[in-house]
């Protein structure tokens, strides 16, 4: 089977919700994680793809998987924000002969103050979820989101070390760099690579980033066959 992830970083409130609807219905992701997610944004995704649990907030902290069909949605247990985790079973999803794991998860920007508060928060978030990975290891996972870290951070390392990088490894078999996914701005040049798709099993047919239309962050969308 074949299976489409997108993840994006909306911004808070800032993107905008007709568009991200004409996106999503361009694109036909399968699963949506969603970080920085709002009320407006979480209304124009639900019309689109009406499963799964989306946590909206007016602050940076809203959160969810929207989804094509049904599934088990949970949530993990981390410092301020919590995880989210979509289990989609054979039967449920049509074609699908294993059950695959995709997890939503945004670490806390290294900017957010007070500093001394903050790296203990990133710290403890990427360990939590590196305990949990080491616990309950699976063969098709899919781990994305805003890590808020670029490849030469710890934070990414200490996943990259137990998932492969999709992004990095589908650019690298084309010859070229990864792209990158954040910018000060909705409009700027992107300058770092801040999101990211993680997986356990699957191969990549396609990897792209894309604009999101009032977001400083670009989505990242991956087709695997598994």
């Amino acid at each position: 089977m074949k299976l489409r992830v997108m993840t994006a970083n909306l911004w808070a409130e800032r993107s905008d919700p007709a568009a991200l609807a004409r996106l999503l219905q361009e694109e036909q992701p399968d699963v949506l994680a969603v970080q920085e997610l709002g009320p407006a944004q979480a209304e124009a995704i639900a019309s689109v793809l009406p499963y799964g649990r989306l946590d909206p907030r007016l602050d940076c902290e809203g959160l969810g998987i929207a989804l094509r069909h049904p599934a088990e949605v949970t949530l993990l247990q981390l410092p301020r924000r919590d995880a989210r985790i979509a289990r989609l079973a054979p039967g449920t999803w049509p074609g699908l002969e294993v059950q695959v794991e995709v997890v939503n998860v945004h670490v806390v920007a290294p900017h957010s103050l007070p500093p001394w508060r903050t790296f203990a928060t990133r710290f403890a978030q990427v360990r939590g979820l590196g305990r949990w990975l080491d616990a309950n290891p699976h063969p098709a996972r899919i781990v994305c989101g805003d890590l808020n870290a670029t490849p030469l951070w710890p934070a990414y390392r200490h996943l990259a070390a137990r998932l492969r990088d999709l992004a990095a490894a589908h650019a690298d078999a084309a010859g070229r760099p990864p792209a990158r996914t954040w910018g000060p701005w909705h409009g700027a040049p992107r300058l770092l690579r801040l999101d990211h798709v993680l997986a356990s099993g699957g191969r990549v047919i396609e990897l792209r980033a894309l604009r999101v239309a009032g977001s400083d962050h670009s989505a990242l969308v991956v087709e695997l066959e598994f």
